[in-house]
């Protein structure tokens, strides 16, 4: 997606006003509104499914004037006057929010001319396998109430309701809150050549990298805990392509700041230390209310 600034004069005159939103392989996204305000006047205070049929209306219309456009498009660059190209509506879209190339939400009301009510999202933090489900399920409940316009003062309330909830409720487990990740490069943050020093004898934690992956650093922290406190005999250290989960910490007597565990098999010492010493507030800033 590029803005207007971006964009050659040869596409688009930079004088002129922009009002492609968003594209991508084979679609072109515009934003109707100022051109039905300038039609209708009294647009905005026309019920919702008139304003969704005002804009298929416009966007039919340019549809076919694109299409008859193909015909010098084909004659002049293929030397052809028969052609199968041709310009189609896809969908009437009530609001939307664009943030990168594959990375959406929209609304849709209407597709290929059949009323819809579609929430299409596209590669937002929410979706990905490493954003734990809890926010997640909280992430979509907002984008979704932003695009279907409810008042901002309301979805504030819920969030921070949602943030006094996973502060103050302890029965939220770690696991919950837990940020998943595959720990897919440990051999390679664990290797002097990255910074990487083993404990030294009398010493309890290892040296880390300063480019260390917050992921890798909440491992070797993990694995650091469990052979000092002689547990690394009972129960298995996190190694190289494992999944874990990992946690801020708030200030604890070994001045760690996160901590990975195995989400099947938490020494009940570190569970007991995790629970005690877990970072909900920082949990709640970083995961969801810095990518809001």
């Amino acid at each position: 997606m590029k803005h207007l600034e971006d964009i050659p004069w040869f596409i688009c005159n930079p004088k002129d006003t922009n009002f492609c939103s968003y594209i991508d392989t084979d679609s072109n996204y515009f934003n109707a509104e100022p051109l039905l305000k300038y039609l209708y006047p009294d647009f905005d205070s026309k019920p919702d499914n008139e304003k969704d049929n005002l804009l298929e209306k416009i966007a039919l219309q340019y549809q076919n004037i694109i299409t008859k456009h193909y015909d010098i498009l084909a004659k002049e660059c293929f030397n052809t006057d028969s052609h199968r190209l041709e310009m189609k509506t896809e969908a009437v879209i009530r609001s939307a929010y664009f943030r990168a190339p594959r990375r959406y939400a929209q609304w849709i009301t209407k597709k290929e001319g059949i009323e819809k009510e579609v929430l299409d999202v596209k590669g937002l933090e929410y979706m990905k396998v490493n954003f734990p489900p809890t926010f997640g399920k909280m992430f979509q409940d907002i984008v979704e109430k932003i695009l279907k316009g409810i008042p901002k003062s309301i979805i504030d309330q819920e969030i921070i309701k949602f943030r006094n909830y996973v502060i103050n409720n302890k029965n939220i487990s770690i696991k919950e809150l837990g940020n998943p990740v595959a720990v897919k490069t440990l051999k390679t943050y664990t290797n002097p050549k990255t910074g990487y020093r083993p404990a030294k004898p009398g010493s309890i934690f290892s040296t880390i990298g300063l480019k260390t992956p917050a992921g890798v650093k909440a491992a070797i922290r993990y694995n650091d805990l469990l052979k000092f406190w002689k547990l690394d005999k009972t129960y298995p250290a996190i190694v190289q392509g494992d999944k874990i989960k990992w946690v801020y910490l708030k200030d604890n007597p070994y001045k760690i700041e996160s901590i990975g565990f195995l989400d099947f098999e938490i020494p009940e010492k570190i569970s007991i230390f995790i629970e005690e010493f877990i970072d909900r507030e920082q949990i709640f800033d970083n995961i969801l209310l810095n990518k809001l």
